[in-house]
């Protein structure tokens, strides 16, 4: 966070408030941060350009047996889909009367703080949460503004008939109808492994990560299908393939698609992520806080700003499965 002083605030009244101030802000950011899901969910990414532009490569052909002294065969990348992220601006403001310092109200001046960063740290949650809660959709709206979250190809994150654009594979699926089970775990994660590039390639994509909405129902089924050694399914307790195996991410903030009748869960490769920039959080200015002082009452004002955008780029880091959902497929 950048935080600066108006100018001469120093020779007033509210002079030896501005740094509590600071750190209140700082602190209630910091704590924000290590609940935050962004990190565990998005290949975060900086720029300092107006859009970002991020793109698929096809993969490289196989290595070809030429026997001895044979020529090198030419294989040549490919430009996929791409996708631009244009970062948004985000802004609010508090206040901080004369009153307040005059009478040593700092409770009032660190409640007004606190929920200040409360309000920028949730924001970004619910927008991040957001993507994924319309990830059946290609547009979600926050207040009055419609954003574009669809992924390179032109399709929803979670879709059924992701395109290639070499024609090389057929059409490929990453949303499935089937609540959260043991079994149903290994379907999807069968799934992703055969998640093709465009030319057609496995991709040996391997998931690490489960997403659920922060609910004792299906966080209890997660828990123990992933938490011990012993097979749930299992009379005996035979071994569990699954122990040890899962990051587990929670959020208040996720739902349910409409039209399913339970909770979505979604499971993401993290290493993919990252390799192929596939689920990007694009911060262009961080959170700018400045100080100043109303002529009209002579209250010392804080306003924040902040840039930042996201956006699905490759849809193969995700599976989604929403129990219920009209026209997706089963796993088996």
């Amino acid at each position: 966070m950048i935080f600066s002083k108006a100018s001469g605030v120093n020779d007033s009244i509210f002079g030896k408030s501005q740094e509590p101030i600071r750190m209140m802000l700082e602190s209630q950011e910091e704590a924000f941060e290590k609940m935050s899901i962004i990190p565990h969910v998005f290949y975060k990414d900086e720029t300092k350009d107006f859009a970002a532009k991020y793109t698929i490569e096809t993969s490289l052909g196989d290595f070809e047996p030429v026997g001895e002294n044979g020529k090198y065969p030419e294989s040549n990348f490919q430009e996929g889909y791409s996708k631009v992220i244009e970062p948004d601006t985000w802004k609010l403001q508090f206040s901080v009367t004369q009153e307040m310092v005059e009478d040593a109200k700092l409770g009032k001046v660190k409640s007004r703080a606190t929920q200040f960063m409360r309000s920028y740290n949730r924001t970004r949650e619910l927008f991040a949460a957001s993507i994924l809660n319309n990830g059946n959709s290609t547009t979600m709206k926050i207040g009055d503004k419609s954003f574009d979250i669809s992924c390179a190809d032109g399709k929803a994150l979670f879709a059924t008939d992701h395109p290639s654009i070499t024609g090389g594979t057929g059409a490929q699926s990453n949303l499935y109808n089937a609540a959260f089970s043991y079994d149903n775990l290994s379907y999807a994660e069968e799934k992703m492994h055969y998640f093709k590039d465009d030319d057609g390639h496995i991709l040996t994509v391997s998931p690490d990560t489960i997403i659920l909405p922060d609910k004792a129902g299906i966080k209890k089924l997660v828990l123990e299908a992933v938490g011990s050694d012993g097979n749930p399914t299992s009379a005996n307790r035979a071994a569990n393939i699954h122990y040890g195996r899962w990051n587990i991410v929670f959020s208040p903030y996720l739902e349910a698609f409409s039209g399913t009748n339970g909770d979505c869960w979604i499971l993401l490769d993290s290493s993919f992520n990252e390799a192929y920039e596939a689920l990007i959080w694009l911060d262009r200015i961080p959170l700018t806080t400045r100080s100043t002082i109303n002529d009209d009452n002579d209250a010392n004002v804080f306003k924040g700003r902040a840039r930042y955008g996201a956006a699905p780029n490759n849809w193969r880091t995700m599976l989604c499965s929403a129990p219920g959902l009209s026209g997706a497929s089963s796993f088996t």
